[in-house]
């Protein structure tokens, strides 16, 4: 189970900015390579934050990751509805994803309570169970979505977290203990990805062989 699952309703509420998008000569592609920019700027400006300890910062995580879930929604519907879809879309969509993503997980690594090797493994299984959903697009049986830590779940964990320490919760044991969690739930998440990729695998080739 994961978030991914109210996308469409989610789609349905963001239609009429889509247009009104797509009237001022917004492109599919712009809008892509602009909440990237941005989610690298906000990345590094939280990073030094944290560095500095100046977490009060970290209330617009909360702010960015609804907007940020947004765009990449509104970036994907430009692309399909107005006839935007193109090779360097899918590009510029497949490579700025992990690379927001980093940048938006990485000030928690410089937390102490956190660390280096904690954060970093957030980060790389974070994108390791994106490679493991894009795998089944890349065998012809669909992108793989499958939870229970997707990119619309992690955004809602990580939006908390940012409200909690820019609200002056102090960091300690406990978020130590949440990103542990996210390890874990990453690690079920890739397994599941996996595990599913390869039930439709199978399928498919006994639907191929027929009776």
């Amino acid at each position: 189970m994961s978030l991914h699952a109210l996308k469409p309703r989610f789609q349905a509420l963001l239609r009429p900015a889509v247009r009104a998008l797509h009237g001022l000569g917004l492109s599919a592609n712009q809008v892509t390579a602009g909440t990237c920019a941005a989610s690298l700027l906000l990345g590094s400006g939280l990073a030094l934050a944290a560095h500095s300890g100046q977490l009060q910062w970290f209330l617009l995580l909360p702010l960015w990751f609804p907007l940020r879930m947004a765009l990449n929604a509104i970036d994907g519907m430009l692309a399909r509805e107005f006839g935007q879809a193109s090779i360097l879309g899918a590009y510029l969509n497949e490579l700025s994803d992990p690379l927001s993503d980093a940048a938006l997980y990485l000030p928690f690594a410089f937390l102490p309570e956190v660390g280096t090797v904690l954060g970093v493994a957030v980060i790389c299984l974070a994108n390791a169970s994106e490679m493991a959903g894009v795998l089944g697009a890349l065998r012809g049986h669909g992108r793989r979505n499958d939870g229970p830590m997707g990119k619309s779940d992690r955004a809602l964990v990580f939006g908390l977290l940012g409200l909690l320490l820019g609200a002056g919760v102090a960091p300690g044991a406990w978020l130590s203990a949440v990103m542990a969690l996210l390890v874990l739930l990453l690690l079920l998440t890739i397994v599941n990805r996996v595990r599913h990729g390869l039930v439709a695998e199978s399928t498919a080739e006994g639907a191929d062989k027929g009776p």
